[in-house]
């Protein structure tokens, strides 16, 4: 079988495989990328591996795939920066910046500070950029899972629907930017560190020149091509920089302008290729890893990480919430939502496999655990919701301004995730 031959098998199998995955995760009541990820888990090492062993993902087929995963997620983190600027955080900026720090400095101490006692043992590189990426990984949450879950559960334009979307996207942005320090740390002792002094400057030419030309995209018949181009020239530049090519595609997003319909009618041009593409990305990832490699020794790690991050996610969330007014189960809601941790976690544990910030060892149990505390979502909403009959106002329709988050018994609309949020919520991302 030739290479092309190969290529194309892998990724018939792939697409097959996540699609019956994905539909069986959403009859179980759980994300697609659940049964996605366990895709990538089922055809890699772990599971396909010790049947077939090479002859269905050789090593030169996993190049290909990897180029076409990071195609996909590239595209990906170019949507989830044009998603960021629109959350409707006016009115509720206290109680949505509170539930945000909470329910990532705890988790991020706590990391850090489990960091410190793993670096002698699995620490790739220098002890900082690792002691801060566990941090960063542990402190994580999935602002595009959280979306589909709040779908699901018709919670999206309620209070607590809106203020943990809205939260999630400040916390994804805190955690993509602590992990491009870590990055940024772990290539400093190259001979290219000194690329790293280029960063503001790529970051001003980012806001002063490119914006105003894609302002004038959206005035254009057919904007798509340039946007691509400018896209992809952005990752290479981080990339280059030795910041990762992710940053380059969510800082471009980012910068997109604020015009609802311009973005919408490039949603729709982007989204049919993220959708074929991540599958593959979240294959990739079960292929660099193999569970059955997990000694009983790493059980111990495993169970500190586990505690660490539910702990911290879900009871940094809830003391912000009491401290902001809300009532105790409405802020155990909030502690639960932002505990969701999904594809945005993917994405930061390949980073840092790729960077050598970590070994696959960790990555392996860093993965375990973004599938355990994603999955645990949905069952711990489902009991907190039902758990009390009080504060029920606020899982319902909610007000949207801070001071009314402490007034269950009102009942005003809140904002929710656009059509681009509940789009891709209903696409399991």
């Amino acid at each position: 079988m030739t290479l092309m031959q190969l290529l194309f098998l892998d990724i018939v199998v792939i697409l097959a495989t996540a699609r019956f995955l994905g539909a069986a995760a959403a009859r179980l009541g759980q994300p697609r990328v659940i049964g996605e990820i366990t895709a990538g888990l089922l055809l890699g090492p772990t599971v396909l591996g010790q049947l077939a062993g090479d002859a269905v993902f050789p090593a030169v087929a996993i190049h290909g795939l990897k180029s076409l995963a990071a195609v996909g997620l590239t595209l990906f983190m170019c949507v989830v920066g044009m998603e960021m600027d629109h959350l409707a955080l006016r009115g509720r900026t206290r109680v949505v910046t509170g539930l945000a720090m909470g329910s990532t400095l705890l988790p991020l101490a706590l990391g850090c500070a489990f960091g410190f006692w793993l670096a002698p043992r699995y620490a790739e590189g220098e002890t900082l950029p690792f002691v801060l990426f566990l941090g960063v990984a542990v402190s994580a949450t999935a602002f595009p899972v959280l979306a589909r879950i709040l779908a699901d559960r018709k919670m999206q334009h309620t209070l607590i629907g809106g203020i943990a979307l809205s939260a999630a996207a400040v916390i994804d942005i805190v955690a993509y930017s602590l992990l491009s320090v870590a990055v940024a740390l772990g290539s400093a002792s190259g001979t290219d560190a000194w690329r790293l002094l280029l960063i503001p400057v790529y970051i001003i030419v980012l806001i002063t020149l490119v914006r105003p030309l894609l302002r004038r995209l959206v005035k254009t018949a057919e904007p798509l091509p340039y946007l691509l181009l400018g896209l992809f020239a952005s990752a290479f530049v981080t990339e280059w920089l030795q910041i990762h090519y992710i940053f380059g595609a969510f800082a471009f997003g980012a910068v997109m302008p604020r015009d609802e319909a311009f973005l919408q009618r490039l949603r729709e041009r982007l989204e049919p290729a993220v959708m074929l593409l991540l599958p593959v990305f979240f294959a990739v990832t079960g292929l660099t890893v193999d569970l059955t490699k997990l000694q009983l020794g790493d059980a111990g790690v495993l169970a500190v990480i586990m505690v660490i991050s539910v702990f911290g996610k879900i009871g940094g969330g809830y003391v912000a919430g009491r401290l902001s007014g809300i009532p105790h189960r409405g802020s155990a809601v909030l502690g639960v939502l932002v505990n969701a941790r999904g594809l945005t976690e993917l994405v930061i544990l390949s980073v840092g496999l790729e960077q050598g910030l970590i070994g696959i060892e960790l990555y392996a149990m860093l993965l375990v655990m973004a599938l355990v505390t994603t999955a645990m979502t949905g069952p711990l909403l489902g009991f907190f919701r039902s758990a009390s009959p009080t504060d029920g106002n606020l899982l319902e329709q909610g007000p949207a301004d801070d001071a009314a988050a402490t007034r269950p018994a009102e009942k005003v609309g809140v904002p929710g995730p656009g059509p681009s949020e509940t789009s891709r919520a209903e696409d399991g991302l």
